[in-house]
């Protein structure tokens, strides 16, 4: 018998991510450079919720994270009916793109960004669009021109893996554009509370704008990617769609828990972010410095630099110290002459300096 299912499908290749393999996990004494999450790591009185609340687990989680909702709007001010918890926010993304793309829908993706917005519009079977930028900023009215009818944009807001910020006024002007043209605009704030000093952050701008989706992610912020939990802002109307189709019981109950607790740890993003600006100068400046290394300006936790090198050998070699980095070969737009480093805390920073300055 002949499986059959959609051309997609088949034809689907799975992004390959940051973060440590199976292999590599087993190995506690590697430092993840690749993976990008909050320098400050788990907030304790996350971890300590954790163990208060495992026998939770013998328990069905509450299907509509109704709690996790409660926290939000205290968090984001805004409504309930404007808000929606999934499992991490890759989950919100591939709902949003399953209840409002198909093939008749045109998408606008500034590259290099990250990679999954390609991934699953291909897998809707889109018609993609692709614009090079690496400081969309500076290509903006360009970018805006681009914007399709009844379609969808995508844009990382600050941008992953080059780290550009753009401002809340540039975004409304894409936004108002998008709306005219009846067009969607799905913008990721996974990084924005991970920019030291900076407020560009848009999300309660879908209180008057029903064109914008803003997705993000408590993995990032509070350092929780093994919990799986990020949530999303939009109109009622795109929120009551993603409802119904919402896999039942995706988010589970430890994960509510600790997004719970996180959510009441602002200071723990006070923390991180001044991790953030400090060492985000050091790492510039010493890498910098550095005979074939060129690190791209960045408004948060990871760089993405040019290398001489080769990135797969080089991540190769530092793999060797127990440094692992991100071999940015398979962002379309860029090549296997550029890694991305999270910004971690000085001692390991230090080491990963140390390392580069030896290698040949």
């Amino acid at each position: 018998m002949k499986i059959r299912t959609k051309p997609s499908i088949i034809n689907h290749i799975p992004v390959l991510h940051g973060g440590r393999n199976s292999s590599q996990s087993i190995d506690s004494k590697i430092i993840d450079f690749s993976s990008n999450v909050s320098p400050a790591g788990t907030p304790f009185t996350v971890k300590k919720s954790l163990k208060k609340n495992i026998e939770n687990i013998k328990h069905y989680p509450d299907s509509s994270s109704s709690t996790v909702i409660s926290s939000l709007k205290k968090y984001t001010k805004l409504e309930k009916s404007n808000l929606i918890v999934g499992n991490g926010a890759i989950e919100i993304l591939y709902n949003f793109c399953f209840a409002f793309l198909s093939k008749k829908t045109k998408v606008l993706i500034p590259i290099p960004t990250f990679q999954e917005y390609e991934a699953v519009a291909k897998l809707n079977e889109c018609q993609i669009s692709y614009f090079k930028t690496m400081n969309l900023s500076k290509n903006l009215d360009v970018f805006i021109s681009k914007i399709p009818k009844n379609g969808c944009v995508f844009i990382c807001n600050p941008n992953n893996p080059t780290g550009q910020l753009l401002s809340k006024k540039e975004l409304l002007q894409i936004i108002k554009k998008a709306k005219k043209l009846s067009t969607i605009v799905f913008l990721d704030e996974c990084f924005i509370e991970m920019v030291p000093a900076s407020n560009e952050s848009i999300i309660s701008y879908v209180k008057n704008h029903k064109n914008l989706f803003v997705l993000r992610s408590l993995t990032k912020s509070f350092a929780l990617p093994g919990i799986r939990i990020g949530y999303a802002a939009g109109s009622k109307e795109i929120i009551n769609v993603l409802k119904k189709i919402q896999i039942p019981w995706s988010v589970n109950s430890l994960a509510q828990d600790a997004a719970n607790t996180a959510l009441k740890n602002k200071s723990h993003l006070v923390k991180s972010n001044s991790i953030i600006e400090k060492e985000l100068i050091f790492l510039r400046n010493k890498i910098n410095k550095l005979k074939g290394f060129d690190c791209d300006d960045s408004s948060t936790n990871f760089i993405l630099i040019k290398t001489k090198k080769n990135s797969t050998e080089l991540q190769k070699k530092l793999l060797e110290h127990k440094i692992l980095i991100r071999d940015c070969k398979n962002f379309r737009g860029l090549d296997n002459h550029h890694i991305r480093i999270a910004v971690k805390a000085h001692k390991d920073n230090l080491k990963l300096v140390n390392v580069l300055e030896k290698i040949k």
